[in-house]
């Protein structure tokens, strides 16, 4: 038994197909799903998510938004993602640097906020990348 998994941008369609598993980054944490699962909605974290084929699993980085699941169908519905075989891992480093220097730069809440955020999409990018897929 599979589930669909459909991952939206407001752009584009990132991701549309079957899988057998995934591992969804929530505000309270990571949240597994098989088939079957308990109809659910609930708000998707910047994180990784983690997609399994068969043996086989793919990462994607996940910029926050909203997920639904029911009826062995996944709707994510996010700011951005990027699979991590999409991110250039040079490319992905050179941003996480830029944002560890701009928060030490950072003066000001509004400040500090934009840039712990620009940290955490840029350590999910570099995260993606990383992660055997």
């Amino acid at each position: 038994m599979t589930l669909n998994l459909c991952v939206l941008t407001p752009n584009r369609i990132v991701y549309n197909s079957e899988v057998k598993e995934i591992i969804l980054p929530t505000n309270s944490g990571q949240i597994g799903v098989l088939p079957n699962h308990a109809p659910i909605a609930t708000a998707v974290d910047i994180g990784i998510l983690r997609i399994r084929l068969n043996e086989q699993w793919l990462t994607m980085a996940l910029m926050g938004g909203f997920a639904r699941i029911g009826n062995n169908e996944i709707t994510v519905l996010v700011n951005e993602a990027e699979r991590g075989s999409d991110i250039d891992p040079q490319e992905a480093q050179q941003t996480l640097e830029k944002a560890e220097a701009n928060l030490s730069k950072a003066e000001g809440k509004r400040q500090i906020i934009e840039a712990n955020l620009a940290l955490r999409r840029a350590k999910t990018r570099v995260e993606a990348t990383n992660t055997i897929s």
